[in-house]
């Protein structure tokens, strides 16, 4: 299973970039990232067998075994790819949101584009972690 993320915004040399590349490097399935610019673009192509979630405000925010638990379902039912979308500035349009399997939102505060690819990064390790039992997540 492919976790793609696909993200507007170039995250450059910084900080951010090193977190999301130290949390990538730890997940077992294969991963990839797709940079666009802040418009425009052009978005990969989408392969029937791939879930959608995109970040956004107005989304759910699960608690990371719940999340974990979503992607090992998919990963279960055979799913290819799971494309973690990062929006512009303004985000998501309601025609864009209605084609996403699941809206991820990370709370109701506002996050900065390059951080909330390094949080997304490191949930997506932890959800890895959760579901190969790895000590890594602890329930409080």
């Amino acid at each position: 299973m492919l976790i793609h993320i696909v993200a507007r915004g170039k995250i450059g040399r910084s900080p951010e970039a090193e977190l999301v590349d130290r949390y990538l490097k730890r997940v077992s399935w294969p991963t990839k990232i797709t940079e666009l610019p802040d418009t425009g673009g052009k978005l990969p192509p989408v392969e029937p067998s791939t879930r959608i979630v995109m970040l956004d405000e107005t989304g759910e925010s699960p608690g990371s075994v719940k999340l974990a638990t979503r992607i090992g379902e998919w990963r279960d039912d055979g799913v290819r790819e799971i494309r973690f979308m990062i929006g512009a500035a303004d985000g998501f349009d309601d025609a864009e949101r209605a084609q996403a399997d699941l809206l991820l939102s990370f709370g109701r505060m506002t996050w900065p584009h390059m951080l909330a690819r390094a949080m997304l990064a490191e949930q997506i390790w932890r959800a890895s972690s959760i579901l190969a039992n790895h000590p890594y997540h602890r329930e409080g």
